[in-house]
């Protein structure tokens, strides 16, 4: 049963009674129904109007479904927890509206980022995800908003997708936890974890969950930053160099991997979180990133030519890997003579 905290009775039996016409299908995939699984024990669940029962008569485990969206998280592991998301708080994301100022700077100032391989990247595996299925199933976690370069496989009509994040977003279609993917072994031809492993307390146990909810030489696609400060505020962990992040997918073959936002992107973070260190309230916050957006948005231009530079992948804002799953386990010692920088 859920755990029964102080008010978490109330909010789930208010959040039933409002919701109790909404229908699931709205938000998640028909054909996602039958793959689903317990979280905590991974057996099988029963999908209600009301909300998701646990099959398994030693758990009986009951999961909230908040606005047609299903809540499986195992709370007993997780840092969110079901009181979280029935009273629709805001966890990484806010969602809140935003200030005129706000809208201004996010719409109309140059941006200081550069998906240098986003587009290409998402191309290649849609690809490669063809090749195994006509109708490929994907899941996105931490998809409650759009990746950058996501487009062609969101307009692909043979494509079968659901979005899961801990986040009500605009996307969301299930709240889940990567460290517990509540879907069975083999269910999925690909997976997409775009700027998320950064966020996790343990990006090792969620690589491993991608790797069992894929089918055979099922297909992920990652991108985890590496010279970039502290974003999502509290719900920020840890950074990757390039052959860290290749070992991170140690049970993979790869197809690529590398520098996707580079050096030039990197300094103007840098140049950015300089500037906002001097500086507190918010008002204070969004002229200081007017201003370093305005003086040096040029930076990123410099990454169409250092991408792909050996010294890239030394200094990169970020990288990539595409991979297939695979039964071999990628030795240490294969590892360090995969450096491709230049020190």
């Amino acid at each position: 049963m859920l755990n029964q905290s102080v008010g978490l009775t109330d909010l789930l039996s208010k959040s039933l009674a409002e919701n109790r016409s909404m229908n699931i299908q709205a938000k998640l995939p028909t054909s996602m129904h039958q793959m689903l699984s317990c979280p905590v024990c991974r057996s099988q669940v029963i999908l209600n109007q009301e909300q998701i029962d646990c099959t398994n008569p030693s758990c009986k485990m009951q999961f909230p479904i908040v606005d047609g969206i299903p809540v499986l998280i195992n709370e007993s592991s997780s840092i969110f927890s079901f009181s979280d998301f029935l009273s629709q708080k805001d966890t990484t994301f806010t969602f809140q509206s935003q200030s005129k100022l706000k809208k201004f700077l996010t719409n109309r100032l140059p941006d200081i980022n550069a998906n240098m391989k986003g587009k290409r990247n998402y191309n290649k595996f849609l690809e490669l995800v063809k090749k195994q299925n006509e109708r490929p199933k994907i899941l996105v976690l931490g998809g409650g908003i759009v990746g950058d370069g996501m487009e062609e496989i969101l307009s692909n009509p043979s494509v079968e997708l659901v979005s899961s994040d801990v986040s009500f977003g605009p996307c969301t279609a299930l709240i889940c936890d990567a460290h517990d993917i509540p879907f069975e072994d083999n269910s999925f031809d690909g997976v997409i974890a775009q700027a998320v492993l950064e966020h996790v307390l343990d990006p090792n146990r969620c690589v491993e969950e991608i790797h069992r909810v894929l089918k055979e030489n099922g297909v992920v696609y990652a991108e985890t930053p590496f010279m970039q400060q502290v974003h999502m505020g509290r719900y920020d962990f840890t950074r990757f160099t390039h052959l860290g992040h290749r070992r991170l997918f140690r049970k993979f073959e790869e197809v690529s991997s590398g520098p996707t936002c580079g050096p030039g992107m990197a300094l103007a973070w840098s140049y950015q979180y300089f500037l906002l260190s001097f500086v507190k309230s918010s008002a204070a916050k969004n002229i200081v990133k007017a201003f370093t957006r305005l003086t040096s948005f040029w930076l990123k231009y410099f990454d169409y030519f250092l991408i792909d530079k050996p010294g890239t992948f030394d200094a990169a804002s970020g990288y990539y890997f595409i991979g297939t799953k695979s039964d071999r386990v990628l030795g240490d010692r294969e590892l360090i003579k995969l450096y491709r920088g230049i020190q």
